[in-house]
């Protein structure tokens, strides 16, 4: 039996997959499934996201045959199907870095923040969660408002826009720039806000919000409990992942997040929470 990781190599031309064969020959039809889905989880990993017509460009075949090869893939576990292509998996105690989580999806995580910023009224004291998209709300706050956050590069950035800032002690996370531990849920106790915005790794029907450090989580929890209302504030690619710690039901936010879920997933949702979607 012919190994596919030695039948198959990829060439990057005019930034699209090429297929050859050992031969030198083009492969672009009567690809065999197995060959179909490695091909797809290859470009999965080097990409993290990827949309369907660049899988049909890939393997020669057709979008139904793509769609069927998508949920095949999500039903084992090793993606997940978005609005218009697949996202890879992510483990439950996976953290991306602050670096790393920057630079993803940027376009949407700043028209939910902008959005999510617009509900911040005069007057309003809020807790601001560690997380790229929330700092991502800081250039459209009013400056008349009081913030607490547990994020070191927020609280800076509050301070350059004369926000009146109120930072949590406690154990500073490397990857993730958050404080946590016990001085933090002290810190927090001391709290109460109008609105909390949070951050979230993970959205699932069936698992909730969840995250994978079980202090992040925590913290997390109390800013929800000392909070009048609340809200998720994460882009489409966060659905239906599963992170390690729980955090909270569905049913106990309002989450903020693009327009890249599909009709059934928006509607899935929308029965679980409230639901806001934002055009990105």
């Amino acid at each position: 039996m012919i190994d596919i990781y030695c039948f198959f190599r990829y060439y990057e031309i005019n930034q699209s997959q090429t297929v050859i064969d050992c031969l030198g020959r083009s492969v672009k039809e009567n690809v065999l499934t197995p060959e179909r889905h490695q091909m797809i989880i290859h470009l999965l990993k080097t990409k993290d996201v990827v949309r369907l017509q660049e899988l049909v460009d890939l393997t020669g075949a057709s979008e139904s045959t793509i769609r069927r090869d998508l949920s095949e893939l999500e039903e084992k576990k090793i993606l997940k199907r978005v609005h218009g292509g697949a996202s890879i998996l992510h483990r439950k105690l996976e953290e991306p870095s602050i670096q790393e989580k920057v630079i993803r999806h940027e376009q949407e995580k700043v028209a939910i923040a902008r959005f999510a910023a617009g509900l911040v009224q005069e007057g309003d004291t809020i807790y601001l969660d560690a997380g790229t998209t929330t700092y991502q709300m800081v250039p459209y706050l009013h400056e008349s408002i009081a913030v607490v956050t547990n994020s070191i590069q927020i609280g800076v950035e509050l301070l350059k826009r004369n926000i009146r800032t109120f930072l949590l002690g406690g154990e500073l996370k490397p990857g993730t720039l958050a404080l946590v531990g016990p001085e933090a849920i002290r810190g927090i106790g001391q709290y109460r806000f109008d609105k909390c915005f949070l951050g979230m790794n993970s959205v699932h029907d069936k698992y909730g919000l969840t995250t994978p450090d079980p202090d992040e989580a925590y913290i997390k929890q109390l800013a929800l409990h000392y909070s009048d209302e609340k809200f998720v504030v994460c882009d489409s690619n966060k659905f239906s992942q599963v992170s390690f710690a729980k955090v909270a039901d569905l049913d106990q936010v309002t989450i903020i997040t693009n327009d890249g879920l599909d009709e059934d997933e928006r509607t899935k949702y929308g029965k679980l929470t409230q639901l806001q979607v934002v055009k990105s």
